[in-house]
């Protein structure tokens, strides 16, 4: 059984009891990041993130924004105090306790994200799109004994707890309503003694995101979170307390909690909840809140396009694009539409956010960047032997963070390999070291005996003037084993029609190798993905 390196804090040991064997477990290397390696053998990431604010006399700095009121970093952390009474006091929250977590991106679900982190729980956050009959499996495989939901959303958890020994209370997005949650705050004091735990405690259990239709809970612990905050956003983007983050992705997607609540909040700025995010909520909210940061899907960034001249984005400094590929025509367009290089990155749930990445004069378009600070990557074979310069392979890292799944050794012995997480991405690296994105390896395409990678045909298609958004998959064809087939959105005002799905191919056939071209074109009103933006094309292969 695992033993971690500082005190442990759990009484309820489920989660460090369902944790792989050792020996499947990825090579974690602290000492290539000096701060890193200092950490100390105890650590709860809300005191690091939130309780140290308050204590060094930045309390009335905001930290989060929302429907045009503030919340100080002394509100949230008063906030997180009560909920966490609550959870100890009133609902009864061993330390090491799974407390699912069920709202949109607002303030209350970062208060309670918090509050449950400061009592010594466990933070399992949903998807809010999830449905009673898919929060069942996740509730059963995490162990969850509590449940904090905003009202909104309570329906669906309410039918899935049904039978099932769970404590649950709701509450408002703001904190002002007369929910459960809020009504058993009110007779709380503003003050709770963050629980001392070990560094290698678990703080969350992350649920993938299901684009290949599976879900699976990966474990992470306080150091992880902590690490995270001290490479990404110290390394590639730099952040300070007078910066103001927005973002799509909700705070149950790693790329989400990272991006809005643990990199502002490491270093004193502050970020704007936003429970549904559109194009022209995201432009309208970085000129209402003067925001400087965006993180978002490349989709969205496309999206966008077309109506940034129309809003006030001067101080706006920083675009960060992941969650899928992002293709060199969005990169291309974007800049020259707001004079901003997109920041591109490639991060996976297993290891909890961004890994490759480039940023200023080091951004070359079209790759995705290289390893950033305390990450290695390499290309391997299907053997998974290491690839030479200039090969194209599948993506292995190692770093401070990798894949420990929840209770699932079948699924880790697939994932780490030889110490490396092999996160199911095909690269190819150029001569100067860069990582250029090919596919996922389950997108290849194997068409008449050759190898054709969807996302090469889809950046062809994407510069074409009528397209808007595009996926390419394989689809079985007796002929030639699959077929390559592109569904596309046209752009506003175009008919997608015979004739315009002839133009694209031989547009495709002018830009890339003719045999690549998409011999079936489906003309579709949207694709359709997950809700962090990412495209499910296995339900287009199964349509």
């Amino acid at each position: 059984m695992f033993q971690p390196r500082g005190h442990s804090a759990h009484n309820d040991t489920f989660a460090r009891d369902n944790l792989p064997p050792l020996d499947l477990w990825p090579d974690m290397d602290y000492g290539a990041v000096p701060a890193l390696a200092a950490y100390p053998g105890q650590i709860n990431v809300a005191r690091d993130l939130l309780d140290i604010h308050v204590a060094a006399g930045f309390g009335d700095r905001p930290a989060l924004h929302f429907n045009g009121a503030s919340w100080s970093y002394a509100v949230l952390h008063a906030q997180a105090n009560r909920i966490a009474r609550v959870l100890v006091e009133d609902m009864g929250l061993e330390t090491g306790n799974r407390v699912l977590l069920r709202a949109p991106n607002n303030p209350m679900l970062v208060a309670a994200w918090f509050a449950v982190l400061k009592a010594g729980g466990i933070c399992v956050t949903t998807m809010p799109m999830l449905r009673s009959g898919e929060l069942v499996p996740l509730i059963e495989k995490a162990q969850v004994s509590h449940a904090l939901c905003d009202i909104a959303l309570a329906t669906d958890l309410d039918t899935a707890c049904k039978g099932l020994p769970i404590t649950a209370l709701h509450f408002s997005a703001d904190g002002t309503g007369d929910q459960a949650l809020e009504r058993a705050m009110a007779g709380k004091p503003a003050t709770f003694d963050t629980v001392d735990t070990a560094a290698d405690d678990v703080a969350l259990i992350a649920f993938t995101s299901g684009t290949t239709g599976g879900s699976k809970g990966t474990i992470h612990f306080h150091r992880d979170v902590l690490a995270i905050a001290d490479l990404f956003p110290r390394h590639v983007i730099s952040i300070g307390r007078d910066d103001v983050f927005a973002g799509s992705p909700p705070l149950a997607f790693t790329f989400g909690l990272g991006a809005l609540v643990v990199f502002p909040m490491r270093y004193g700025a502050s970020s704007v909840m936003v429970e549904r995010f559109g194009p022209d909520t995201m432009l309208e909210t970085v000129q209402r809140y003067g925001c400087t940061g965006i993180y978002t899907a490349p989709t969205a960034y496309r999206a966008m396009l077309p109506k940034v001249n129309d809003f006030d984005l001067s101080r706006l400094k920083v675009c960060v694009s992941a969650g899928e590929h992002l293709p060199k025509a969005t990169w291309e367009a974007w800049h020259k539409a707001t004079g901003i290089a997109l920041i591109d990155g490639i991060g996976a749930t297993e290891l909890l956010h961004i890994f490759v990445s480039a940023s200023g004069a080091e951004i070359r378009p079209g790759a995705t960047g290289k390893a950033i600070a305390g990450y290695e990557a390499r290309l391997i074979d299907a053997e998974g032997e290491p690839l030479p310069p200039g090969g194209e392979g599948r993506l292995a890292v190692r770093g401070p963070t990798g894949c420990r799944y929840l209770a699932d050794a079948e699924r880790q012995k697939g994932y780490v390999q030889d110490g490396w997480n092999v996160t199911g991405d095909v690269y190819r690296e150029d001569a100067e070291g860069y990582l250029h994105y090919i596919a996922r390896s389950d997108d290849m395409i194997i068409s008449a005996g050759y190898n054709i990678a969807g996302p090469e045909v889809e950046n062809a298609l994407l510069t074409h003037a009528a397209v808007q958004e595009c996926a390419v998959v394989g689809v079985p064809d007796d002929a030639r084993g699959q077929l390559v087939k592109a569904f596309v959105v046209a752009a506003p005002g175009v008919s997608g029609d015979a004739a315009l799905a002839k133009i694209l191919q031989d547009h495709v056939k002018a830009t890339i190798a003719p045999y690549k071209y998409p011999r079936a074109i489906d003309f579709v009103d949207a694709l359709p993905k997950t809700q962090t933006g990412k495209v499910q094309r296995f339900k287009l292969r199964d349509s």
